[in-house]
This record gives structure tokens, sequence and C-alpha cells, in this order.
């Protein structure tokens, strides 16, 4: 594990969240979690420190790549699923491991593991999708965190057709925190744009329970 080092970051410029959804689910939004000068910095620390790769995955029997780079960084011992794949966790990096005990000391949460994904372009996307797989536990708490360019982020309920879908812009510097059932009865994307838009990193903080874990 990374030695623990010494905060990157100044006074935060927003302590208030804007409450996205309250029923069957819990989602915060911190528009300026990151000043704008720490998010430029962390954007191009992580862009060069991170061992991005092109993950593939089964899809209709078929191995097909995912529309972004990503890479898995954790505690050893907390491998992560989904889609047929397999992720074992590389050792915390310093930045993100400097990351994570900033939104932990903040927060007041704890994380084992961070997927970081990388939008190269407009045409990078992750589709409809919940963080619902068992290693997550039973009602996971996913902090998101956006550096580089603002993308179209939206939430959509899985059954009732009476909630409207949840559509906003994440701002670079921003902090998404989805927690309690949100799930199990939601869906989040990211979707494609035509847009010419620069790169998006995306760290989702979360963790991993192993067996005879707590939490499962």
């Amino acid at each position: 594990m990374a030695a623990q080092q010494t905060s990157l970051f100044g006074d935060s410029a927003s302590l208030e969240p804007e409450v996205l959804i309250r029923e069957e689910g819990d989602v915060r939004l911190y528009r300026n979690w990151w000043t704008p000068g720490e998010t430029g910095r962390l954007f191009q620390q992580l862009q060069a420190e991170l061992a991005w790769q092109q993950t593939h995955i089964q899809m209709h029997g078929k191995r097909v790549a995912v529309p972004r780079l990503d890479v898995w960084y954790g505690d050893s011992g907390h491998p992560y699923r989904y889609s047929g794949v397999q992720f074992d966790p590389l050792p915390w990096s310093p930045t993100l491991w400097a990351i994570k005990n900033e939104l932990e000391t903040r927060q007041g949460l704890t994380f084992n593991s961070v997927l970081a994904n990388l939008y190269r372009h407009g045409q990078d996307s992750v589709a409809w999708h919940s963080d619902d797989e068992p290693e997550l536990g039973r009602h996971p708490v996913i902090a998101s965190l956006s550096l580089g360019a603002e993308r179209r982020f939206a939430l959509r309920h899985k059954t009732r057709k009476d909630i409207a879908p949840v559509r906003l812009d994440l701002p670079s510097g921003s902090l998404l925190i989805m927690a309690g059932a949100t799930q199990h009865y939601w869906q989040h994307q990211l979707s494609k744009t035509a847009r010419a838009v620069g790169p998006r990193i995306n760290l989702t903080f979360r963790t991993v329970y192993g067996p005879g874990d707590t939490g499962l």
C-alpha cells in the first residue's frame, strides 16, 4: 500500500450537497468538491500516473471492448467481477491514496477500492447499469469523483414510471454520492455525445467485500 502523504487539497469550495434522489434511493451532488486549480492538477497527475488499459467483456456471447479505458486499484484480496471479467486491484497509487484519505476524512466513509475510468472523447460512454454485484454488499455507498470535461449523467428508476429520470452535466471537481437503496431501484449511465468534448476521468470509490467479510 502506498505511504501516506500530506493533503493534496486546499479548502473545499462547497460543503452543502444538492439532493438529487430521495425516493427509494439516496443521491447527493457536491458541485464544487474541489477548486478549479485542484481539479486541473489532479487530472494531469492521474492521466499520467494510472495504468490505463482497454478492458474486454462478454456480451451476447462475444468478447467486446468497453468504450473507455479503465483500471482497478485497491486493497489486496478484494477482486471485483462484472460482465464475465475479474478485476484484481493494483496497489494504490500515491495520488489515489491521497484522494481516498481526503474523501474518507471529509465524508466520514471508508473505501477499499476504486474503479478509474478515462473517457477519451464523446464516443466513450457507459451504458445503463446498477452497481449491484454481490461483493458490494446490501447497500453499497459509491463516491463518484469527476475531473476534466463535463459529461451528461443520468439516473432512472428501474420500474416506476411516475418518478422522473434525473439528468445533469457533471462538472469537473464534483462529487456524486450514491447510497442507501439506490443500486436496488435505480440505474445510471454516461451517454455518448456528438459534441466535441475533451477527456474526462471518473473515480468511483467503493467497498468490495470478500468471503467472510461483514456487509455481504
